[in-house]
């Protein structure tokens, strides 16, 4: 269980990376904006799936995510 746990922190922290580039943040404004709009519990509770695909994927999954739950993007 313990490797599972780090596999999904470590896929969290890079797809909370990805996501800051695509939207033009830093990673610590990424990841508030994600924790806000629901992101964050987005990445975790669909992890098994959305690990499967590619981080452009998961970076446009977020952004929709956000954008139903009020996050603006500019």
């Amino acid at each position: 269980m313990a490797g599972k746990l780090k596999d999904q922190i470590e896929y969290t922290m890079l797809c909370i990376a990805k996501f800051a580039k695509a939207a033009s943040m830093s990673p610590q404004q990424a990841c508030r904006f994600l924790y806000d709009h629901k992101g964050l519990d987005f990445l975790d509770k669909s992890y098994e799936v959305e690990s499967t695909f590619s981080p452009r994927v998961v970076v446009e999954d977020l952004m929709a995510v956000c954008r139903n739950n009020g996050g603006a993007f500019a």
